[in-house]
């Protein structure tokens, strides 16, 4: 039997219990992983929660990092030993879980399990961002919320090395220095009103890009920061879900631009994965990309974990460690 984290029922983080369940088995294309580090993320939230559905009982979890202890019959170039990590996996609140092979990204040497952990989710968003979603260039004005939180560090920090000027929204002092040691050009403290001050920052003409985490408490001030043709990338909503809006707002606003992107639609194939993959561990390598994980818990201590994370903390990334 495998230690696991088990919700029977949609609520908050109490519901979060440890269990046992059968082990698991490979398929033949999948890759059996003993667990050093789960990521705590969002989407475990709004699981959780009952705003994405699930069926119960059920295990959370995503993204994980371990060793390889068990390949699948048609599984080519992995071998038991070999470290991975992976943002998409299942069930990874647990001793150990399964993942498509094609779906692991193997961890070179020199970087830490930890690191190594904190870098698939929050490090493959902040890479599809900005270099995709809205492909910043030299030059661009870009807004990012909750700046000194897992994907917002490391946005800022892919943001600058693009050649962006970068505002960071964040909710306390000690969260603006944060971003500033990161390379942020502005830090602003407080969400309310936040438009105005971007515009008196960007010389009157807004963000071309304002990346929002967020959601519903900060979205009609996104689209008031951006200037004409400018675009609004929703990719979260840790207020809360923005209800449906009038097209026609975005028209009267400047002919903006609103998408919410999802990270599996940004990891097509074994290529995407690995070019944005690579290029997060050559930065790590290299000691141009800061890759901070704010806090560890024990596999017991889910619920706490999605207490950090709800209560919107902690500056940097949590971690399950079995």
């Amino acid at each position: 039997m495998v230690r696991c984290v088990m919700v029977e029922q949609a609520g908050g983080p109490e519901v979060l219990t440890l269990g046992e369940r059968p082990d698991p088995e490979p398929g033949a294309r999948q890759l059996l992983v003993e667990t050093r580090a789960a990521g705590v993320n969002f989407i475990e939230v709004y699981q959780r929660e009952g705003v994405y559905p699930v069926e119960h009982p059920f295990t959370p979890g995503s993204e994980g990092m371990g060793v390889v202890v068990a390949v699948g019959s048609e599984v080519e170039g992995f071998s038991p030993g070999d470290r991975i990590t992976t943002s998409q996996a299942s069930r990874t609140y647990a001793d150990t879980f399964l993942v498509d092979a094609e779906k692991a990204l193997r961890v070179p040497a020199g970087i830490p399990d930890e690191t190594a952990a904190a870098i698939p989710l929050q490090g493959l968003t902040a890479h599809y961002l900005v270099r995709s979603t809205f492909p910043v260039k030299e030059g661009d004005v870009a807004v990012i919320t909750a700046g000194a939180g897992g994907v917002g560090g490391l946005a800022v920090q892919l943001l600058k090395r693009q050649g962006a000027t970068v505002i960071a929204l964040v909710g306390s002092q000690d969260k603006a220095e944060t971003a500033r040691s990161l390379g942020a050009d502005f830090a602003l403290v407080g969400y309310e009103g936040f438009a105005e001050h971007v515009r008196e920052l960007s010389g009157g003409r807004g963000a071309d890009v304002v990346y929002d985490s967020v959601g519903k408490d900060t979205f009609d001030e996104s689209l008031t920061a951006l200037r004409k043709r400018g675009t609004l990338v929703l990719f979260g909503g840790s207020s809360g879900q923005v209800p449906p809006f009038d097209l026609q707002r975005l028209a009267q606003n400047g002919s903006l631009y609103v998408t919410r992107p999802t990270l599996n639609d940004y990891l097509l194939d074994e290529e995407e994965r690995s070019w944005r993959s690579g290029e997060l561990f050559d930065a790590v390598l290299d000691g141009s990309l800061t890759v901070r994980v704010a806090e560890t818990f024990p596999l017991a201590e889910a619920r706490r974990a999605h207490e950090v994370l709800e209560g919107r903390t902690a500056q940097g990334k949590l971690l399950l460690v079995p």
